[in-house]
């Protein structure tokens, strides 16, 4: 039985979380067309890791680094009935190992250190077009709420 376990990411494993990102950034660009031509990063991985404020996690199959994430919490608009909220974000399985269960894992871990961290809201943004993420973070548990709309001009 494959057994999935999900850690604190540190500075050691550098080179698999640029992997990782550069994953991620493959997989969103076809969503997004705002998005630079040629080499590009989203993270700053080193402040994510020495962050308090950010838990950015590695998830390992059999001992293996096959996905991230992270939570990071952030304050909420003064209109909310929360005050924080963590938002989720670097969510990566290596296309190799999707379906197996290990995004579920990395969420139960970031919502774990959310709730010991006193946050009751949890959010993520996911472009409207990317079914399979939405239905994914829907099986998680997670509701549609808002649609961000653009307009290049």
């Amino acid at each position: 039985m494959d057994d999935i376990t999900v850690r604190m990411a540190t500075l050691q494993d550098m080179e698999i979380l640029l992997r990782f990102e550069q994953g991620v950034i493959k997989a969103e660009r076809p969503f997004d067309i705002t998005i630079q031509p040629g080499p590009i990063q989203y993270y700053n991985l080193e402040e994510m890791i020495n962050a308090p404020h950010i838990h950015l996690v590695l998830a390992e199959l059999n001992g293996q680094p096959v996905g991230s994430g992270y939570a990071r919490i952030e304050k909420a608009r003064h209109y909310l009935l929360h005050q924080q909220h963590a938002y989720l974000g670097f969510m990566y399985t290596h296309p190799q190992h999707r379906g197996k269960g290990i995004n579920k894992k990395i969420i139960e871990t970031l919502k774990a250190w959310a709730a010991a961290q006193n946050i009751t809201e949890l959010c993520l943004d996911v472009y409207v077009n990317n079914e399979p993420a939405i239905k994914a973070y829907e099986k998680a548990g997670f509701s549609r709420h808002l649609i961000q709309m653009r307009k290049g001009l």
